[in-house]
């Protein structure tokens, strides 16, 4: 594409995910909030939970003063952290996972999101209809949650069924199955994908995109290693662009856009948020890795 990608797009990053915190002053994390606030490259932040109510109000007034409007917030480390899962088969644990997940609208509301996103929880192949019925309850409680606070929109990340996180969403007939189930009803429910799931998913780009096109408001770019679980970075691990036995590198990435502009969804009208989801694996510089990503974005927009 000789025009600019950012016709097409607000790129984005998750705040979280490309500077991993790790220290116990929550303040550090204003510090590499900075640096992607004072990038002109991202149009979109994702950000997520803050445990300092005080860091928290600091962190929204530096987004308000750099004028970013475009805000998701990532709500799966809510549970993931917790060990919780909205389609649990106990009611008691299912509901202390939905009002985690309550919380975290009311926090994703406060940093004025446009989008809160939570993943659904493992579940087992015996007992797969009863998960299913279990999380489509979950998600109408957390919709109508949602809706009656504000116009924010509440997405599910598809993530892989039989790797690392075992999630119900999951594979793309479920996905679809969960959106014609849920959106009739709830306007303000949609799908998040990301290209570094396709491949755990044993899918192509094109199975897991297009039969998710009319449900699909906000995507990520990424890659994985999947293939022995030897290799460093196997599994949801997000490792860089070019990361070694990575299954995504700029060619791929190239074709992940390809899909989503010729299906509509990178489009000049209604711009859609597409960030990266890229982590510094042991030993990486942080500053880097995201250095990699722009350029293997950008790289990658040339050749669709």
């Amino acid at each position: 594409m000789n025009t600019s990608l950012h016709n097409y797009m607000k790129v984005g990053t998750i705040h979280h995910v490309s500077y991993p915190f790790t220290g116990g002053d929550e303040s550090q994390k204003l510090v590499s909030l900075k640096k992607l606030l004072t990038d002109g490259f991202f149009e979109a932040i994702e950000v997520g939970h803050f445990y300092d109510p005080l860091v928290r109000l600091q962190a929204i007034g530096m987004l308000r003063a750099a004028h970013v409007e475009a805000i998701a917030f990532g709500g799966q480390g809510i549970t993931l952290g917790a060990g919780l899962n909205v389609n649990d088969l106990d009611d008691a644990r299912r509901n202390k996972a939905v009002r985690a997940l309550k919380e975290g609208i009311d926090e994703a509301y406060e940093f004025g999101a446009s989008y809160f996103a939570f993943l659904a929880g493992k579940y087992a192949e015996d007992t797969v209809e009863q998960s299913y019925q279990a999380l489509v309850s979950s998600i109408r409680e957390l919709c109508a949650y949602a809706r009656q606070k504000g116009g924010m929109g509440l997405e599910i990340e598809v993530f892989d069924f039989d790797i690392e996180k075992r999630s119900l969403i999951g594979p793309v007939d479920r996905v679809v199955r969960l959106a014609e189930d849920i959106c009739p009803e709830f306007s303000n429910f949609s799908i998040q994908i990301d290209s570094s799931h396709i491949p755990l998913l044993h899918e192509t780009i094109e199975q897991s995109v297009l039969p998710v096109r009319p449900y699909l408001r906000h995507a990520h770019m990424g890659n994985a290693v999947m293939h022995d679980p030897s290799f460093p970075g196997y599994g949801d691990n997000h490792p860089r662009f070019g990361y070694p036995h990575g299954e995504n590198d700029t060619r791929e990435l190239a074709d992940y856009l390809r899909v989503l502009l010729d299906c509509g969804f990178l489009n000049e009208k209604d711009r859609p948020i597409l960030s990266f989801e890229v982590k510094p694996q042991p030993g990486e510089d942080p500053d880097l890795v995201l250095a990699g990503a722009k350029r293997t974005l950008m790289d990658a927009w040339r050749l669709c």
